[in-house]
């Protein structure tokens, strides 16, 4: 089973573009502060103190969207354990009613806070956020 975690936003007005529903930059946003919230949740202080995370991709499917005030709940998960430097996470936001309306695969890099270089992922890292 994939370790999920979970975490609820409410679009606000900055938030809304010119079409009257959250713009898909803030999508990403919500992504980045989701998978940082993980992150900082479940990893060893000793790992965060080491190490950082950067994006290398995001491939997105927007189903549907909200407007302001609306909330959605966000969860992501670790499915596979990691691929030298890189992890997948997978994002879905769904509304209130539950409809699902983004789906995401996130991969994220690890970076060696001391040498600033791509670093392979220890087993002790990816530990917490494996498995359920």
């Amino acid at each position: 089973m994939a370790h999920r975690f979970t975490m609820r936003f409410t679009a606000r007005a900055e938030d809304i573009d010119e079409n009257g529903h959250v713009n898909n930059t803030v999508w990403v946003r919500w992504m980045e502060e989701l998978a940082t919230a993980h992150w900082m949740a479940d990893a060893r202080r000793e790992h965060v103190d080491a190490f950082v995370w950067v994006v290398t991709r995001h491939e997105i499917d927007y189903r549907g969207n909200v407007g302001e005030g609306e909330e959605v709940e966000a969860v992501t998960e670790i499915r596979e354990p990691p691929s030298g430097a890189r992890f997948d996470r997978y994002v879905t936001f769904r509304n209130t009613d539950g409809k699902e309306l983004v789906r995401a695969k996130t991969t994220w890099a690890m970076i060696d806070r001391a040498t600033g270089r791509i670093a392979r992922v220890p087993a002790e890292v990816a530990e917490p956020f494996l498995g359920e």
